[in-house]
């Protein structure tokens, strides 16, 4: 069994900075997507950023490339969100999420093919 558990967020204000935390407990394989997706107040739950646990490849959301930044420790406990110059439309409800959503080999970011979930960690950013 897999345990996501995230950390970090707040408030800050437009152009700030924040970083969300993932800590990972259990066993994910090499095959496995992880990732980070959001929910804002009356909207779907849209991925943000994905990284495919065994090559590491990475899938940025045209609305967070060049602000925001993925990482992971190499034992694959740990995995951060650093988010640079956040905008209004960046506040929302932040989820770790972990599953083997791929297609031809890329992750894919539909939320419905991610099997393991955090609760989730809110960032708010004020204009």
């Amino acid at each position: 069994q897999v345990q996501l558990v995230e950390s970090g967020g707040g408030s800050v204000q437009a152009g700030g900075s924040a970083r969300v935390s993932c800590g990972v407990f259990g066993y994910i394989s090499s095959n496995y997507c992880m990732g980070w997706f959001r929910q804002a107040p009356g909207k779907e739950r849209e991925g943000v950023v994905l990284i495919a646990t065994g090559d590491g490849s990475i899938y940025y959301a045209d609305s967070v490339k060049g602000r925001f930044t993925i990482s992971q420790d190499n034992a694959k406990t740990t995995m951060t969100l650093q988010m640079n110059s956040l905008k209004p439309e960046d506040n929302a409800m932040y989820y770790c999420a972990a599953g083997l959503n791929r297609y031809r080999g890329s992750c894919q970011r539909d939320p419905a093919g991610y099997k393991y979930w955090g609760k989730g960690t809110q960032v708010t950013v004020s204009s």
